[in-house]
């Protein structure tokens, strides 16, 4: 009896021996893999754009009237010469004198006799008018000058970009051509005062041969001013 006790306190220790070596383990964590953000880099050829600079206000070189005054002669003509431009004969009929009309000079010797004149009711319709008349000849050929309003206006009033590319000036003639100037004569500068846009010339082949000037002739009512006359020059043979 004493033996097997022996025997079987020895099958103990041994099993309990091998129940300590295969004990489990606690797992041991693994690292974690951390990733790191590489800091942007620009590449060689990148560069910041800087946002364009906001275009500045271009200079308004048209005369403007001053408020709670009539307008100077020069303010009065760029008024005009917008109508002018874009064949407002209402703008332009308001601007004629009450009584004496606008008179249309195809050259600049005014004939007193011969230039048309219109009032300011005929002024409001003639753009539209199909009527042909007789605004004078052509110097050189003698050949009449009989053409539409609308015709005449293309050919004899805003025959180039005046607005755009004329020189001005107040009460001073700039272009001279063979045909006497009797501006002054007509239209006395006691009463009177004429705005010119000149521009020197087109085509820079014919050497100053297409210079051209349009004259607008305003009869001086106290501070104001009324259109009475409307001269085209330019170069003749």
């Amino acid at each position: 009896m004493l033996i097997l006790n022996k025997g079987w306190i020895a099958v103990v220790a041994i099993m309990l021996l091998l129940t300590a070596c295969n004990g489990t383990r606690e797992p041991v964590p693994e690292p974690q893999n951390q990733v790191q953000e590489s800091p942007e880099v620009s590449e060689p050829g990148d560069q910041v754009q800087e946002s364009p600079e906001e275009p500045q206000p271009q200079e308004d070189t048209e005369p403007t009237p001053t408020e709670g005054q009539p307008p100077t002669a020069k303010e009065s003509a760029a008024t005009v010469m917008k109508a002018l431009k874009a064949g407002n004969m209402s703008t332009l009929a308001a601007w004629a004198h009450p009584e004496k009309g606008i008179r249309f000079s195809p050259y600049a010797y005014v004939d007193t006799g011969t230039d048309l004149v219109f009032t300011r009711d005929e002024l409001e319709g003639l753009m539209a008018d199909s009527e042909k008349r007789v605004w004078r000849t052509f110097p050189g050929s003698g050949e009449l000058i009989e053409m539409t309003y609308a015709e005449y206006h293309k050919q004899f009033v805003y025959d180039a970009d005046y607005i755009k590319d004329a020189e001005i000036a107040v009460n001073e003639g700039l272009g001279q051509s063979t045909t006497i100037n009797n501006l002054n004569e007509v239209y006395p500068k006691d009463s009177h005062d004429f705005v010119e846009y000149h521009i020197k010339g087109i085509d820079p082949a014919v050497e100053g041969m297409d210079w051209r000037s349009l004259r607008l002739v305003f009869e001086k009512i106290g501070d104001d001013h009324a259109l009475v006359g409307i001269i085209h020059d330019q170069w003749t043979p």
